[in-house]
């Protein structure tokens, strides 16, 4: 009813929603955790895949599906509302990461952000991109492509474990030389969870001539982030990971010096001011030139209504704190266990921990930590290691639960650990 006083649980609703930046942690935690319902449903420590969905974006997006469905999704209005919900999201990408709305165009994912970066080089045979040993398949993949299409040289970078972040520039200062044109590299490494120093790696690669690209996909939303204090050209990141989106949804960012400079290597109706029927067209100014397809606008919505809650109602600072004392907390815990070896550099981190437990393979090890803490990880495989994402939702409760089921693998091996009750899941219930 308009005009109405909301109710109690409307209130409680609203608190939680909303004024969670100045609840005490004590109270801040339990209402974070009540707005993002998966966090019930295991140790959530799989955000480096994909963050818990907010309520409140489920809500949005459902609510977007519901309007699709009763009235279609070819009206002009609708049209004209659309292209409203790109332009606030990406000025939630934006205040993000720093910079203008201008300097973002959408993409469907990290991977794509790479491929636009990756592709947007004048290549020819025979020049030069450098990369790092610890890349994800969505930034070495673009680079295999261009080698293979334009004869380009791939150089790899080996950093070790990275974490060292003199030894990291050393090892980049051999093999970024003149006439380089990419260096291409995560901000956060994906296995070994190393934060590397990329405002001095983009200062190093500049003074080389080359173009730097970043994948951003396990830093933004973990650790602060500006672009334009990093000084890199074009920095990719998802929606889905620890901006709490859905999936399907990410965004690039292109940096002003470079904008007339960069190739399009796609293009299609959104990346134009203008064109008519004979192929004379206009692209867009600024980074929306790389938009060469339509998006979901649930998701679009989705992703929007994520940055924002993290950004107004959750707070990026404290987010960022809390991130950085629990994983490191998480990673002292374990390197404690005899038997466990961490792989994260503990002074170069940010919300990863990637870890072995000796004589274990991790996806056995996993296994068992899966069924006996309710944990919600994963594997690198080409580390064979373990690799859990900690956010600022969880508890001190839940890693001291975790380290203590490390520690109850780690004291056996597969052939010894006790015996587990084994539980069957049936139509009646459980038995």
């Amino acid at each position: 009813m308009a005009g109405a006083t909301p109710g109690r649980g409307a209130r409680a609703a609203y608190h939680r929603n909303v004024v969670t930046p100045f609840l005490p942690d004590d109270e801040k935690i339990p209402a974070i955790r009540e707005a993002l319902p998966s966090t019930a449903a295991g140790i959530y420590f799989n955000t480096g895949t994909a963050g818990p969905l907010p309520r409140e974006t489920a809500r949005a997006m459902a609510e977007a599906e519901a309007w699709e469905l009763r009235t279609g999704r070819a009206d002009v209005d609708n049209y004209k509302d659309s292209l409203q919900r790109m332009a606030e999201t990406r000025a939630a990408i934006a205040a993000v990461l720093g910079t203008d709305p201008g300097h973002i165009a959408l993409t469907h994912a990290t991977t794509d952000g790479m491929n636009i970066s990756t592709s947007a080089v004048d290549w020819r045979p025979g020049d030069r991109a450098v990369t790092t040993n610890l890349e994800h398949a969505g930034g070495l993949g673009p680079l295999w492509a261009v080698r293979e299409r334009h004869g380009v040289e791939l150089v790899i970078a080996d950093l070790g474990t990275g974490g060292d972040p003199a030894a990291i520039l050393a090892a980049l200062d051999r093999v970024v030389v003149p006439g380089t044109k990419l260096v291409s590299l995560s901000h956060v490494t994906w296995a070994t969870g190393a934060r590397l120093p990329v405002r001095e790696i983009a200062e190093l690669a500049h003074s080389r001539g080359a173009l730097v690209a970043v994948d951003g996909a396990q830093s933004v939303g973990a650790i602060p982030v500006s672009v334009e204090e990093l000084g890199v050209d074009f920095y990719a990141v998802p929606g889905q990971k620890w901006l709490l989106g859905p999936e399907g949804i990410g965004a690039v960012y292109c940096a002003g010096s470079v904008l007339d400079r960069p190739r399009m290597a796609f293009a299609g109706y959104w990346s134009f001011e203008s064109m008519d029927l004979a192929a004379q067209g206009e692209p867009w100014p600024d980074a929306r030139r790389f938009e060469n397809s339509g998006f979901h606008q649930p998701s679009m919505l989705g992703l929007a209504r994520s940055a924002a809650w993290l950004s107004m109602f959750v707070g990026l600072g404290w987010i960022h704190d809390r991130i950085a004392r629990m994983a490191g907390d998480a990673a002292a815990m374990l390197a404690e266990v005899p038997g466990v070896e961490v792989l994260t550099p503990r002074g170069n981190m940010a919300g990863l921990v990637t870890f072995r437990i000796a004589g274990w393979a991790s996806s056995e090890a996993l296994k068992e930590l899966s069924q006996r803490t309710l944990c919600i990880a994963r594997t690198i495989p080409p580390l064979d290691a373990i690799r859990i994402s900690v956010g600022f939702f969880n508890t001190d409760g839940e890693l001291r639960r975790f380290r203590d089921g490390v520690a109850l693998v780690a004291e056996h091996t597969p052939e010894t650990i006790p015996h587990r009750p084994r539980i069957e899941v049936l139509r009646g219930g459980l038995e």
